[in-house]
């Protein structure tokens, strides 16, 4: 189960989070619940007859810095929040379309342009003081590096990963303070009445922009689009390509640490990714 205990006791207050939410808000339930890993929502309407919806989810790390992201971006290029509940961290959100979904779009390409220009608008100020910082990350990953290696069993791989870490070396130094949403893949962005597209779910952090763009290389994978993806992305958000290659690099390392610390294999897909930059 997702989150252990903490999964297990969120599911069995939620009826009673439900009913104390739609009530204290004076809210009417108007459609089916949807949910995702993590989350419950449920589409509704506000005594003025505003459709909105409720997202209900596990309060922890990373999403107690959803409601500030969210806040700070005031619905340019995301969602908006209309409402927010501090001890459950339940929030009420405008309406979106989920029947019409980024990875609905049958080009690529288009998909990607799509999220590149949602990153420019999402990143482009600063992260406010208090969020979790790239830099922080950035450097326990590095220490963890050296213990982690050896649990690769296959040389190509551990050598691809190895050098994932020495390009983050190269500009762990220098982490930036931008906003980034860190998980805007094609089934995190929704059409919206007052835009047509819009981001949800972020994982927000202050970084580098550059750390952002894995999700869209890895999300409906094609190896022979990586680079052009890359690419593309870079040049609509005005990012210097090296050290926007070294951050996805060093995105592919945290999901190489990732799954090492779970005891799986590398993802082929984010090889194939650190191969294809490795290679420029």
């Amino acid at each position: 189960m997702y989150a252990g205990e903490p999964g297990r006791e969120f599911i069995a207050a939620l009826p009673g989070l439900v009913r104390e939410i739609v009530g204290r808000w004076d809210l009417t339930v108007d459609g089916d619940p949807m949910h995702g890993m993590a989350a419950l929502v449920l589409p509704v309407v506000r005594a003025d007859g505003t459709p909105a919806a409720v997202k209900f989810q596990i309060l922890d790390e990373e999403t107690e810095g959803e409601p500030v992201a969210l806040r700070r971006w005031d619905g340019d290029g995301a969602v908006r929040l209309l409402d927010y509940d501090d001890g459950t961290g339940t929030m009420l959100l405008e309406r979106l379309d989920p029947a019409r979904m980024l990875s609905s779009m049958a080009d690529t390409r288009k998909a990607v342009l799509v999220i590149a220009e949602l990153l420019a608008r999402l990143t482009a100020g600063p992260a406010p003081d208090g969020m979790r910082r790239l830099g922080d990350i950035a450097a326990q990953m590095l220490d963890d590096l050296p213990g982690a290696l050896p649990s690769i069993a296959d040389p190509a791989e551990r050598a691809i990963v190895e050098r994932c870490g020495g390009a983050l070396r190269e500009v762990v130094g220098e982490p930036g303070d931008r906003m980034l949403h860190w998980d805007l893949h094609f089934e995190n962005v929704m059409a919206a009445d007052r835009e047509p597209w819009l981001a949800i779910d972020p994982k927000p952090l202050a970084g580098d922009p550059g750390f952002d763009l894995w999700p869209a290389l890895d999300n409906r994978f094609d190896p022979a689009d990586v680079l052009w993806r890359f690419d593309a992305m870079t040049e609509v958000l005005g990012l210097d390509r090296e050290r926007a290659r070294a951050w996805t690099l060093g995105r592919v390392l945290q999901n190489a640490l990732w799954e090492i610390e779970d005891g799986r294999q590398m993802e082929p897909d984010d090889m194939e990714i650190a191969r294809l930059l490795l290679g420029r």
